[in-house]
């Protein structure tokens, strides 16, 4: 017997079909004699429907609230997969994350889990219940509802995980695995049978959309053996994520190729070229709850250098905000922006032991007349920031270059 938590998204629970759907596939499990905790977000829409409520009563809903708005569609969600698997004669039990008491800090809209109280889950799977948890959302130390953010549930689904120690945490999805890229860009794209936490982690920050990257975080920090899903489909294997050394790993050099078409950039021009300046600039950034991704400082002429950073499109107004108000504190002679970017990053852990693989991937781009703008790189991803109108062409071309299509990969 084994205890297993499952996850399901907005679109495999987006319809009263659908949700007697998932509940008679949860109901195999049990039947087969494992355990079984079930995470459902909110069915399909439902969340944008409630923020597009909220906005046309606030134009800037207040974030308390629009938290205790937001957590009533995972709500309803638990409450009539339940009724489903009560219909089928199974034992079933709905808890908020409230009631379970997944405890977050009180950054609303999106709170980090601190902890979680897994009793009352402990003692209902031992009492042959199907515990069902809405995803999504959790309550900080004064009791007032949190959500996670965007795909928070993958997250509640894999802390879930290691809060009860489970033997396998399997999120269910509408494609059946993770694919060497998006098969909507590249028809040939691959489903990979394994790919490592470090990959997996690195594609989700990079703009692949299988998973939440928390989630992922979570898994690798806590070991969790991680599965992608579909939840169309009755039998299948999916893709496994796990460590290198946990499965025999597959050969390729380059696993995958993501991308990211929500990016902007920001160029600060003609700043003092002196010590201080990066923080200068970014501090306050950081202050206004910006994320910044890759960053450029050029060589200094003149005492004068350019600073340049990416940062995700829907916080360039923001991040332009902050600068004007900085721009005569850092003597900064203009700041330009440019929202007609994308990311394009390939992949792989076997970057480690293979030398060439920019040079590579930058012949490649040259060879179809792409230009690049920024390159970032890590032990095991290389990303470039190109103009926006050649992501797809970019993506198939090094989809080709590195015989992903393939087994085997680039050797």
């Amino acid at each position: 017997m084994a205890l297993i938590v499952q996850k399901y998204g907005g679109t495999s629970v987006g319809s009263p079909e659908r949700i007697r759907n998932v509940a008679k596939r949860v109901s195999r499990f049990q039947a087969d004699g494992h355990q079984v905790v079930v995470v459902v977000s909110a069915m399909s829409g439902e969340t944008n429907r409630l923020v597009d409520l909220a906005r046309q009563i606030q134009s800037s809903p207040d974030p308390r609230e629009l938290d205790v708005l937001l957590s009533t569609g995972e709500q309803a969600t638990i409450a009539l997969l339940s009724m489903a698997l009560k219909d089928l004669g199974f034992k079933a039990r709905s808890y908020t994350g409230s009631q379970v008491r997944i405890l977050t800090d009180n950054a609303y809209n999106k709170a980090r889990i601190l902890d979680i109280d897994n009793g009352a889950m402990r003692r209902d799977l031992e009492q042959g219940y199907i515990v069902v948890v809405a995803g999504f959302q959790g309550v900080d130390g004064e009791g007032n509802i949190t959500t996670l953010g965007r795909g928070g549930s993958d997250t509640t689904g894999v802390a879930l995980a290691a809060a009860l120690q489970a033997d396998e945490c399997q999120i269910y999805t509408d494609v059946d695995g993770v694919y060497t890229t998006d098969p909507r860009v590249v028809p040939e794209a691959r489903r990979l049978k394994v790919i490592t936490f470090e990959e997996m982690l690195e594609m989700a920050s990079l703009g692949s959309k299988v998973l939440q990257i928390r989630s992922v975080e979570f898994a690798g920090k806590y070991r969790v053996r991680l599965r992608v899903l579909s939840s169309f489909e009755e039998s299948g294997e999916g893709t496994l994520i796990t460590y290198e050394d946990d499965e025999r790993m597959e050969q390729a050099i380059i696993s995958g190729i993501a991308f990211n078409r929500d990016e902007a950039k920001v160029t600060v021009l003609g700043v003092p070229d002196k010590p201080g300046i990066a923080y200068q600039i970014l501090g306050p950034i950081a202050e206004a709850n910006i994320d910044v991704d890759m960053i450029i400082q050029n060589v200094g002429a003149d005492g004068l250098t350019d600073f340049t950073f990416t940062v995700h499109k829907s916080e360039l107004g923001n991040a332009l905000k902050v600068l004007g108000q900085l721009r005569n504190q850092i003597s900064a002679s203009e700041v330009i922006s440019d929202d007609r970017i994308c990311k394009v990053s390939v992949v792989g852990v076997g970057m480690r032991s293979h030398v060439g693989i920019a040079s590579f991937m930058f012949k490649a781009l040259a060879d179809e007349g792409i230009n690049i703008q920024m390159i970032s790189t890590s032990e095991i991803k290389i990303s470039v920031v190109i103009d926006e109108k050649y992501l797809e062409l970019a993506v198939r071309v090094l989809h080709r270059a590195f015989n992903l299509q393939n087994e085997g990969g680039l050797t």
